[in-house]
Order: structure tokens, then sequence, then C-alpha cells
């Protein structure tokens, strides 16, 4: 290990233990690697690596959708879900956890965001389940590990983020690549739930209604819309990935301040200013990344790993393997965005080498991450989650297991089964 690989690796590790952000840490880390390499004016090195690491147009598309999510999220849309999804489940065996794992995929689908349809259907859905005769920590559990499929469902931010920091992906076929395996998620958790209930007597079923599918789903469907509106505008040419976001505001704004009427216009301020914080922090960590990855290309550390991996064994298998238990084991200490900017320049050419597809790839990571999501120590939505269900981490853990096991049988099923994330974007002509 050379000088500048020591001096990255101990600046970044020790920063992370003084308890600054994640996004500092990169940045110091990139900026005394540079210093130590003495060729360049590393301040301005700094500062051009950090500003063209986000002058790119799909970036965009995050504020907008960040604020949607916020939009949806206060505008009543996760209750007319939830009402759908009664309607079209209720009359099964547990029908309130598929009600929530469904729920949980299409507001996630709508919003494109874990937390915030943790934090809405979380917060109809666990008291549901509770008063329905559920364990708390199942209802928790469950309802954590749900939310994650709206990260794989197109629309989704940190597709945006992994497409950037490729350079030579499309957004739109990461969007359609993530549906077939979000929907393989979603019914993988199903099933877990499915095989917990074999046997008991779970909760009260509800008969089916046609007339209430109907008139629940005449009250879904605006939401409902917003899916086909954006992947059909996309698709058909009409906006590209970055306009489409806008529009996903205009529509959510429609909804939930004239139609539904749930969102005051007085609340607006408060929701702009939330949009603006949270798109601060992504791009902060974006523009440190960018700036971090120059580093690692400049010492070619990717290829010393891809070199190492490759080393281990020939087999395309135990190398996904082993790449997947090392994302695990990320996702555990790291949240997704710069888990994503980091360790994207540093697998992709692993990957690619063994002929996999970046799209393919960017799928397999996302799930991944999701995993680590919710994980201790760092699980953003287990946290979320245990606050919205009012238990604790400790608590919440042992019904987890399951469910994790699940998206892992999933994640091995994307890993080793290319078509699941390749067929949809082919055929619509988004991936030769």
């Amino acid at each position: 290990m050379d000088l500048q690989v020591l001096i990255l690796v101990a600046a970044f590790v020790i920063v992370l233990l003084m308890n600054a952000p994640i996004a500092i840490a990169l940045g110091v880390s990139a900026l005394l690697t540079m210093l130590s390499l003495g060729t360049v004016p590393s301040g301005f090195m700094m500062a051009q690596r950090m500003s063209k690491g986000i002058a790119s147009f799909p970036l965009l598309a995050i504020p907008f959708f960040v604020l949607a999510g916020l939009l949806m999220g206060e505008g009543g849309m996760a209750r007319r879900l939830v009402a759908f999804a009664t309607a079209i489940a209720g009359q099964f065996k547990g029908g309130l956890a598929y009600i929530t794992t469904i729920t949980c995929m299409l507001f996630g689908a709508i919003s494109g965001s874990a937390t915030a349809a943790l934090s809405s259907i979380g917060g109809i859905m666990i008291p549901e389940m509770t008063r329905g005769g559920y364990d708390r920590r199942f209802s928790v559990a469950l309802t954590t590990t749900a939310s994650t499929t709206g990260l794989v469902i197109p629309p989704s931010n940190i597709m945006i983020v992994y497409a950037v920091v490729t350079g030579n992906v499309s957004v739109a076929a990461m969007f359609m690549a993530g549906v077939l395996p979000g929907i393989l998620v979603g019914l993988a958790i199903m099933i877990a739930c499915a095989v917990m209930f074999r046997g008991k007597s779970v909760g009260e079923s509800t008969p089916f209604s046609f007339h209430k599918v109907l008139v629940t789903g005449r009250s879904a469907l605006p939401s409902l819309l917003l899916i086909f509106i954006v992947l059909g505008g996309i698709l058909g040419g009409v906006f590209s990935p970055t306009e489409a976001a806008a529009v996903t505001v205009l529509y959510a704004f429609i909804l939930a301040v004239l139609i539904y009427k749930e969102v005051k216009l007085l609340q607006l301020p408060e929701l702009l200013l939330r949009t603006g914080i949270v798109t601060a922090v992504i791009f902060l960590l974006i523009a440190t990344s960018q700036a971090l990855g120059w580093v690692l290309a400049l010492e070619q550390i990717p290829q010393s790993i891809s070199t190492a991996l490759l080393a281990v064994s020939d087999n395309p298998l135990i190398i996904l393997l082993l790449i997947n238990l090392l994302l695990l084991a990320v996702g555990a200490v790291m949240d997704m965005t710069p888990a994503v900017l980091i360790f994207t320049p540093i697998f992709l050419p692993v990957v690619t080498e063994l002929g996999m597809s970046p799209v393919h790839f960017g799928i397999m990571m996302i799930v991944n991450l999701c995993i680590g999501l919710c994980t201790p120590p760092v699980g953003t939505c287990l946290f979320v989650g245990c606050g919205v269900g009012k238990t604790t981490i400790a608590e919440v853990t042992k019904p987890m297991i399951p469910f994790l096991i699940a998206m892992f049988a999933a994640l091995l099923a994307i890993t080793y089964v290319p078509a699941l994330s390749e067929w949809l974007p082919q055929a619509l002509g988004l991936l030769k």
C-alpha cells in the first residue's frame, strides 16, 4: 500500500471516528490525498472536481422528486392507497400484512422514498395491525422491510445517483430495470408472511366486495396514475426523466393542494425548506464523492481491488457472492447514497470484467443496500420504523430475520438471473 492510499484510508476512518458527517469525511480524505500528491494546486483541483460532480442535468430531478415525495406524504395519498389495498387483499388470511406490503410498494413507487412510505403507511398500518391482533414488533419489522421496495420500483432518487456516478447508464433504463426486481422483493416479503402465518389464526379477514374495490380504486386512481404518467411520458419521449420529476411535482401539487385539499398553501414554505435541506445533503455527498472518485481512479484503487477479487476465484458466481457479502456489510454501517457513491467506482470494473451489465449491477447493488437500511447499526429505515411503531431495535431484530432472509433470497435471484433486471429495458429499446 503506497503513501497516498494509506493517507486516504486513515483520513477517512479518523474523520468518521470524530463523528463528522460522511460527506465531510469523503471531502477531507480526498483533499489530504491530493495535497500529498503535490503535482497540482489541491484546493483548485478539489473545487473543480466537486463542481464538476454536481454539474449534471439528471441530478436536477432529485430536488423535484424529494418535494413530490413530501407533498404525497402530507397529501392523504397513503390513506387512499391503504383503503384500496384493503379492498383487494383484506379477505386473505393475515390480510393486513399483505395490505401493508402492497401499500408500501404502491406508495414507494409513487413517492420514490422508503422513509416517506414508512412514515406514511406505518403511521396508518402499524396501529391498525396492532388493533387487529398482530404483534407490534412483527408489524414494525414488516413495514420497515416492505418500505424499501420503493427504492427499487421507479422512480427512485438513488437510481439517478447511480446513473450519474457511472456516467454511461441511462436513468430511463435504470427505472425500467427496477420494476420486476422491486415486485420480486415485495412478493418475497409476502411469501415470508404466508410461511409465518401457516397453521396460525392471524387477525380478521374482511369479505371481498367488488363494489368496495371500485369505490376505493376510484379514490386511489389519481395517485396511481402518477406512475403511468411518469413512466409513460419517459418511454413515449414526451419528457426526459429529469423533466418527469418536474411533472411529478406539478401533479402531486394538484392532488395534494387542489383535489384532496390536505396540504394548505401555508405549508408549502416548510416543505420547500425541507426539500432544500435534503437536497443540499445529497448534493454535498455527491460533490465530495466525485472528488474522492478522482483520487481513487488516479491511484488505480478500483483496478487493484478488481485484480484481488479475480485472484480469489475465476468463477463469476463466487465473485458476485463475495461482492454481495461485502455490500451487505457496507450497508450495515453506511447509508445508501454514500455507499453507492463510494463503491460503484470500485466494484463496477470487477463486474464488467465478468460480463455483467452496469444496469444489472446497479439494481443488484440497490437491492443489496436496501437490506442495509433495515439492519443495525446504521439502518435508517429501522430507526424510522422503531420511531413510528414506538418500539426498540432490540425488540424488532428477531421478527425482522425472516424478512431479511426473504430479501436476501430475492437478492440472489436478481444477482444470478440477469433477465429480471434487463428484460424490460431491453424490450423497450433502452438497453442493448
